[in-house]
């Protein structure tokens, strides 16, 4: 039996996926050139990389003449809610008040973090109220 195909991202795709939310509709060539010096890969392993982006539904392309065209078509703010929900799923239950207790957790957190935190979570709770009370939604 073949491995399940993960929705998630690997590392090169992932950097892939960054240039083109950076740059837009691009080819191969485009992508090869575009990649740091540091992180560069062979034009055929970015045209497989691609090829697996768009079969996993992250990227869709057009033909212009003989060339092909790459586009996201995840916006990048989706793609990183859907990883932190297979991460909260994979390895906190699918609960969230046990990712956050785990960031909370971590003794790098600066007390501007933790401020951000606290006002994201009273910002939050706000919100549920209005809802609740047939008030705005968002």
């Amino acid at each position: 039996m073949p491995p399940r195909k993960s929705i998630t991202l690997t590392e090169a795709e992932l950097r892939l996926m960054k240039l083109l939310w950076a740059r837009g509709e691009s080819s191969v060539s485009d992508l090869v050139a575009a990649m740091p010096e540091e992180n560069t890969l062979a034009y055929t392993s970015v045209l497989t990389t691609v090829r697996v982006l768009e079969q996993k539904g992250y990227v869709r392309h057009r033909q212009v003449g003989r060339a092909f065209l790459y586009c996201a078509c995840v916006a990048e703010q989706e793609a990183s809610r859907s990883e932190v929900r297979h991460m909260m799923q994979r390895f906190f239950g699918n609960s969230r008040e046990r990712l956050l207790l785990a960031l909370l957790g971590d003794e790098e957190i600066t007390p501007a973090e933790l401020q951000r935190l606290k006002d994201a979570i009273a910002g939050a709770a706000e919100d549920s109220v209005r809802n609740e009370d047939g008030g705005e939604t968002l």
